[in-house]
């Protein structure tokens, strides 16, 4: 983009501008990030030339802007963030792949490219960001869900212990009972499969 603006101003063609735009969904998604996810923190970090980078920053709102950035200094930001709070790092070229690798988890954006693939944790093919906004309600649903599994399967074989400690369980009742927390644990797991409704809310 902005070698077609510089062969423009040197061809003298007076009241063209080229400027990338935002795609359209993106305004929303970033004003539902804080009250539906509890973000507390939204930037946008960019190795292009600071009017650029605002112009999109505005039309998408957000106001923390990081301008005419290296890969090494864009992982110098990621990390500084990092060490505050838990950070979610979304790209899609190339240049975002160090900082991807640094960030608690990094999201290539509809990339085809594999060193950005390979750097992130998750790969949204569609290069939408209803999709990023799918991966985390699914990435909270699967965290509750694990969590459920997990920690009710604690309880229940710590009630079985206790009734086996105190003579009302025989140990081949004790066996079938653990049998049965498992596969209530693998059919509560199974519950991901089976979410119907529209994940996106922007």
């Amino acid at each position: 983009m902005s070698a077609n603006a510089e062969a423009v101003r040197q061809l003298g063609i007076p009241g063209l501008h080229f400027r990338d735009e935002p795609r359209r969904e993106s305004r929303s998604f970033i004003s539902h990030l804080i009250p539906r996810h509890g973000v507390k923190r939204v930037m946008l970090l960019s190795g292009d030339r600071e009017e650029e980078v605002r112009h999109l920053a505005g039309r998408v709102g957000i106001t923390e802007v990081h301008f005419s950035k290296t890969p090494e200094e864009k992982v110098a930001i990621v990390t500084a963030a990092r060490e505050r709070d838990t950070t979610l790092f979304v790209g899609d070229g190339i240049n975002d792949a160090p900082a991807m690798l640094v960030a608690t988890a990094g999201v290539a954006l509809g990339s085809s490219n594999d060193i950005t693939a390979q750097a992130a944790d998750a790969v949204v093919l569609d290069s939408s960001l209803e999709k990023v906004d799918e991966l985390l309600h699914i990435s909270r649903r699967m965290r509750r869900i694990a969590l459920e599994s997990a920690v009710g399967g604690m309880v229940l074989s710590m009630v079985g212990m206790v009734l086996a400690a105190g003579g009302w369980m025989s140990p081949i009742m004790g066996a079938v009972g653990q049998e049965a927390i498992d596969v209530a644990a693998v059919l509560n797991a199974l519950r991901i499969s089976f979410y119907r409704r529209r994940l996106a809310d922007f």
